[in-house]
């Protein structure tokens, strides 16, 4: 018998895998959250680096498991899984890389040396991780890329989620605007002599909406591959909707320690906890029904990637609302407009019954 014959909707869920999976994906976070907390919080110089290293550590997680420990996984190392399993060795050096890198710029931010090495190179590795990607697909073709959990889907999708996302915070940002929850008048950004102003802000969108998120697909990925990958294709065995609930709650419980220390909600520590869970469960609807729809892990960090950069855009032109957590963009309002889009999302009939989001092999 095949080892995936046990794999998918049969049996459900493999409970002690997951909890393997969770324990070191939090004790590692949590672990990390600590030294924050012991070395100043978040305040402190090279939080940046650190927070994006933060990020690598779910599919970090999954991905050492996957490869050495999980025999049911798509990329275990003894599958005849082929050289489209690069990429996630690839994934754990620039997790490695990346840590060195975080660890230089906070323990020794008086250096200039060392703040630009630590931040420069783990950015050109993770440029270098989407273009093996890109070489692994032309190179290998569909079939293998998608064996691995490494589909890219169709480009229709991608244009109309990243749309659909842009439009998302545009509304939030006007209506924050219109309401007097935040500012609305545009601000300066740093322009060239002679240079006009609108010309920067557009440079700034196309940036924020066409550059960066794809630069940052690999960062995260660190996040997607562990939660729309590894754990929403086991959690989706217990039924679909079930299943991106419970995960929504899980990846909200993963930022707790950050929100106490005021992270996105300063000044709320308690709501803050709440609202974040709230925002977690609204957007695992909004990323589980791509990949649902395309299989796409890749799509899905796209969107991460995106949902942040087109909000710190809108922040940084004079959208910032006045209170993160009585606002929208991602406060209690912006957590009853996500409610109504997971809702609308959640008719469609691929939620219905159970089964994991990505194909797990039938070879052994």
């Amino acid at each position: 018998m095949s080892e995936s014959a046990t794999a998918d909707t049969a049996t459900g869920p493999n409970w002690r895998h997951v909890g393997v999976f969770l324990g070191l994906t939090f004790g590692l976070t949590w672990l990390l959250n600590l030294a924050i907390a012991l070395r100043g919080g978040l305040g402190a110089p090279g939080m940046v680096g650190v927070l994006q290293f933060q990020m690598l550590l779910p599919a970090f997680s999954a991905i050492v498991l996957g490869l050495f420990f999980f025999r049911e996984s798509p990329i275990y190392r003894r599958r005849h899984a082929g050289r489209a399993r690069w990429f996630y060795y690839y994934f754990l050096l620039l997790t490695v890389v990346y840590a060195i890198g975080a660890m230089a710029g906070w323990l020794a931010p008086a250096s200039p040396a060392v703040a630009t090495l630590s931040a420069v190179i783990p950015l050109l590795l993770a440029f270098a991780g989407l273009l093996l990607l890109i070489v692994l697909r032309v190179a290998l073709g569909h079939a293998a890329m998608a064996g691995v959990w490494l589909e890219w889907g169709g480009w229709r999708d991608w244009i109309i989620f990243g749309v659909g996302f842009v439009a998302y915070y545009v509304a939030q940002a006007l209506l924050n605007a219109a309401s007097g929850l935040g500012a609305s008048t545009l601000a300066a950004l740093p322009a060239p002599p002679g240079v006009s102003p609108n010309v920067i802000r557009i440079a700034g969108a196309v940036q924020s909406v066409l550059l960066a998120p794809f630069v940052a697909i690999v960062i995260a990925f660190g996040e997607e591959y562990g939660w729309r990958g590894y754990l929403q294709s086991e959690l989706f065995k217990i039924g679909r909707l079930r299943g991106v609930i419970l995960l929504g709650v899980i990846w909200g419980a993963w930022h707790w320690p950050l929100i106490i220390m005021g992270y996105n909600y300063p000044g709320h520590p308690l709501l803050g906890l709440l609202l974040m869970t709230l925002y977690t469960t609204g957007l695992a609807v909004v990323l589980g029904y791509a990949v649902l729809r395309t299989r796409s892990v890749l799509l899905a960090a796209y969107l991460h990637a995106l949902n942040n950069q087109v909000a710190a855009f809108l922040i940084a032109i004079g959208f910032r609302p006045f209170d993160s957590a009585l606002s929208f963009f991602i406060g209690i309002y912006s957590v009853i407009t996500l409610a109504l889009v997971a809702l609308l999302i959640l008719r469609s009939p691929l939620w219905r019954g159970k089964g994991s989001s990505l194909p797990y092999p039938t070879d052994t």
